[in-house]
C-alpha cells in the first residue's frame, strides 16, 4: 500500500459546472476543482470554464478533464483557459503525454480505471506527474460513483489522487490510505447538482 509523507491529503472537488457551484468552494477552499471538457452531464465549454475561473478565489488550482481528445485541442483549451493541471481520463499513452507536456508545460494527471495492481504499476511508468485511481466500468471512462478494492493499490513512485464514489460515509477510509489527494464528485451532489452543505461537510471532515 502506498503511503505518502504528507500529513493531510489534498482535496479536489470535480465536476464544477457553474459559478453557483463556487459558493461553498470559495468559502471552504479545496486545493483543486475539476472542470470536465469531455462528454459528460457535467461538461463545460471553454467559455464557461473561463467564467468559473474568473469567479474562483486565489490559491485553488483548476484541473481540466479530457478523455481521448485530440492533443492539439487539449493544449489549446488548457492554454486559453489557463488551467493549472490537465487530467487525462482515457487511453492516452506516453507519446501523447510527452507531446502535451511539450505543447503546454502543464502538469499531467493520468487516470487509471483500476482492474488490478499490474495495471497501476504499468501506468506508474508513464511520464505524467500524478496518477488518479478510479473505479473501472465497462461502459464509462469515469464518474460511476462507486469505490474499488483499495487492496489493489501497490507501492508507486507517483503521488496519486484517489477517486471513485467518495462521500461522507467512506471518506475516513479513503483518508487512512494517505493519498496525495482525494477526488470527490457525485459525493457532494444532490439530484445531480453540487450541494453547499455536502461540500462544506466533506471538506471540514477531511481537514479535521
Amino acid at each position: 500500500m502506498n503511503m505518502n509523507n504528507n500529513r493531510t491529503s489534498k482535496i479536489k472537488i470535480c465536476g464544477i459546472k457553474s459559478i453557483q457551484d463556487l459558493e461553498a468552494i470559495n468559502k471552504y477552499k479545496p486545493d483543486y476543482i475539476g472542470l470536465i471538457f469531455a462528454d459528460s452531464k457535467r461538461r463545460v465549454t471553454p467559455e464557461q470554464a473561463l467564467n468559473i475561473k474568473n469567479h474562483l478565489v486565489d490559491n485553488i488550482s483548476t484541473v481540466g478533464v479530457f478523455v481521448n481528445e485530440d492533443v492539439d485541442k487539449v493544449a489549446e483549451i488548457a492554454l486559453s483557459t489557463d488551467l493549472h493541471l490537465i487530467q487525462l481520463h482515457g487511453d492516452e499513452d506516453a507519446l501523447y503525454i510527452q507531446k502535451l507536456k511539450a505543447l503546454t508545460n502543464k502538469k499531467i494527471i493520468k487516470a487509471v480505471r483500476v482492474k488490478d495492481s499490474l495495471q497501476i504499476l504499468e501506468a506508474d511508468m508513464l511520464p505524467c506527474d500524478f496518477l488518479l485511481l478510479d473505479t473501472f466500468s465497462q461502459n464509462s471512462y469515469g464518474g460511476v460513483g462507486q469505490t474499488f478494492d483499495y487492496s489493489l493499490i501497490p507501492n508507486m513512485k507517483h503521488p496519486y489522487f484517489l477517486a471513485g464514489g467518495l462521500n461522507i460515509r467512506n471518506i475516513d477510509n479513503a483518508i487512512s490510505l494517505n493519498p496525495f489527494a482525494l477526488d470527490i464528485n457525485s459525493g457532494v451532489e444532490v439530484n445531480g447538482s453540487k450541494n453547499y452543505h455536502k461540500i462544506k461537510e466533506i471538506i471540514l471532515r477531511c481537514r479535521n
